[in-house]
């Protein structure tokens, strides 16, 4: 059965968790998610003087992570359709400081509004799949990055080894549903969503087909923490 995924249901579906999104992120990963994103920006870098554009950069942990690795010198764009997500990621952007060099910008990731090959590293955490069109947010992605810059992309994925792949299938979609949902009570059964859509979604050499066909090359692959999720770059 499809996911309903147009732009209406997933902009109030994550207007509606914005508020709790971090807290349950942390909670439900054990904390993991953050060491995901800090490896992220450090395994894909930006070249000194260019930008970094996070797409559905949603509370902005990514793009604070790439801001963060470059020790507050390197200029960071988040952008995001969800306005509420945006509200919490300016709140944690002027916390950190981080206010002068990371920009906030309400914006749908398949109608990016940057010139083409503004950035050097185009990114995207835990958001592709959330995409109406993932193949046309790959594309836009790939063009507003230079030539010789890469897109980054960081999701979900499950994994190889038993018992841990039966053991983290039945916490993936036994346990963080119904956990998820009653900490964060929305009309839209985020947290039941969430292992629907990430079942339904390529990963592995499926999603680094479609990569290529976006027009990026030497796309790899890095599993994290024995690959629940995988971080897969590409080169423009």
């Amino acid at each position: 059965m499809s996911i309903d995924k147009s732009a209406p249901r997933v902009r109030r579906m994550f207007g509606q968790i914005a508020g709790r999104y971090d807290l349950l992120n942390h909670l439900l990963s054990l904390g993991i998610d953050r060491r995901w994103r800090r490896r992220a920006a450090r395994l894909v870098p930006a070249d000194d003087g260019w930008p970094v554009l996070d797409v559905c950069t949603g509370t902005g942990d990514l793009a604070l992570a790439y801001w963060r690795a470059g020790r507050g010198g390197v200029r960071v764009v988040g952008a995001d359709f969800c306005r509420p997500m945006l509200d919490v990621a300016r709140a944690k952007a002027r916390r950190a400081g981080a206010d002068k060099m990371l920009a906030l910008v309400e914006a749908d990731a398949l109608a990016l509004p940057f010139a083409d090959e503004r950035f050097d590293v185009v990114s995207v955490a835990f958001g592709l799949r959330n995409t109406s069109d993932p193949d046309r947010a790959l594309g836009e992605m790939v063009r507003v990055c230079r030539r010789g810059g890469r897109v980054a992309v960081l999701e979900f994925s499950m994994p190889r080894r038993w018992p841990f792949r039966v053991a983290y299938r039945w916490y993936f979609e036994q346990i963080l549903p119904r956990v998820g949902q009653a900490l964060a009570n929305n009309r839209e059964s985020a947290y039941n969503y969430l292992p629907r859509s990430v079942g339904q979604f390529p990963e592995g050499e499926a999603l680094a087909r479609r990569m290529r066909a976006a027009g990026l090359a030497e796309v790899r692959l890095h599993p994290l923490t024995f690959g629940i999720a995988t971080l897969y770059e590409g080169i423009k």
